[in-house]
């Protein structure tokens, strides 16, 4: 019986991996407007507005900004958030994740 206990266990050690963590990351692009960005990283991401603005100015700046890191699931969910919400509003910003 202890046997079996102990290879419970061990299975089970070996099922708690952490999982994948992915950053997504927003692109900068020529039409899409700074207040569009900012409201996408305050309702999207969960950003305050002063941590939003210096987002979306490294976004401008560099030609793209760490928006959040997440699971897999998560992060895939929050790029079809900003797809679905860029073409509602008729911008094309675009976002990617990568694995971490």
């Amino acid at each position: 019986m202890a046997r079996v206990e102990e290879e419970i266990e061990n299975r089970s050690e070996l099922e708690l991996e952490e999982p994948r963590l992915y950053k997504v990351m927003l692109l900068n692009d020529d039409y899409t407007s700074m207040d569009f960005v900012v409201d996408i990283l305050v309702n999207v991401f969960h950003q305050d507005a002063q941590k939003a603005n210096a987002t979306m100015f490294k976004i401008h700046e560099d030609g793209s900004g760490l928006c959040g890191v997440y699971t897999y699931e998560i992060a895939e969910t929050k790029v079809a958030q900003v797809h679905s919400l860029a073409k509602e509003h008729q911008f094309p910003l675009r976002a990617t994740m990568e694995e971490e």
